[in-house]
């Protein structure tokens, strides 16, 4: 583990906490503060510090990074980089951002120019794939399903790789094509198995915080993901969701209902 997301009432207790879980010492961490704690008062308005603590790479093994050349290097850094490009996209740029540099052109071959396009990053990840589509007109949605033997390795590790695909393949088919879809990249079932591990998550973590009366903040996710919590808790009456942080690092708070 190279990196770590602590939560803690303080934000001395939150860092200390990160650096004991890595196995490292402040000098050899990077960190990041998304928010304060806060001790509120009679208990009221308490709100926990959240930090990334991450290992900091020496100049030897930076330079080994950027010698590499395999599949699981390539892979590393679409996690990283482009996986932070992608949620920013997905988070700032509207409608009239895209517009700006759009390409209008058939719907059919914008489809078939973004289908390309995801054939052709996965082939520089060494990676063979196909992808076939699956338009619904009156939703206005289109599904990329990729079809490979590397599953694991297209989705990536919690689904990073996949949703960096999905932000970059939804702002190109806005920029290319008249219809202007909603896009879903998907491999096998993992969507439909990480929708249920959502709603799984929305509901115990909303009977935690009736039980204990106690705000609960979850892992950062992407927009989307933290969107399906919010619609699965919108008609809970006794709680109340909001997005907190800065990308990549924004993440979703589960209150009490006041």
């Amino acid at each position: 583990m190279d990196k770590y997301t602590a939560q803690a009432a303080t934000t001395a207790e939150a860092i200390q906490k990160g650096l004991e879980i890595l196995g490292i010492n402040k000098e050899n961490a990077s960190i990041e503060i998304v928010t304060e704690g806060k001790k509120g008062i009679f208990g009221f308005g308490k709100k926990y510090a959240i930090v990334i603590v991450e290992k900091r790479l020496v100049d030897e093994e930076k330079t080994n990074e950027q010698k590499k050349t395999s599949t699981q290097g390539y892979s590393e850094t679409l996690t990283g980089d482009t996986t932070i490009r992608a949620r920013k996209l997905e988070e700032e740029t509207d409608e009239s951002d895209m517009s700006k540099n759009q390409v209008v052109q058939d719907d059919d071959k914008a489809l078939q120019l973004v289908s390309d396009y995801l054939v052709d990053i996965s082939s520089k990840m060494g990676i063979e794939t196909t992808v076939t589509t699956d338009v619904n007109l009156s939703d206005r949605q289109v599904v990329f399903h990729i079809h490979t033997e590397n599953a694991g390795l297209m989705i990536g590790k919690h689904g990073r790789i996949l949703n960096a695909l999905q932000s970059l393949a939804q702002v190109l088919l806005y920029q290319q094509a008249k219809t202007k879809f909603t896009v879903i990249v998907n491999v096998g079932d993992y969507r439909e198995r990480r929708e249920a591990s959502l709603k799984n998550v929305a509901e115990r973590t909303a009977d935690k915080v009736v039980r204990t009366n106690l705000p609960v903040f979850l892992e950062p996710m992407p927009a989307f993901e933290r969107k399906q919590i919010h619609f699965y808790l919108s008609k809970n009456k006794r709680v109340t969701t909001h997005s907190e942080g800065n990308e990549p690092h924004r993440y979703l708070v589960v209150e009490p209902l006041k």
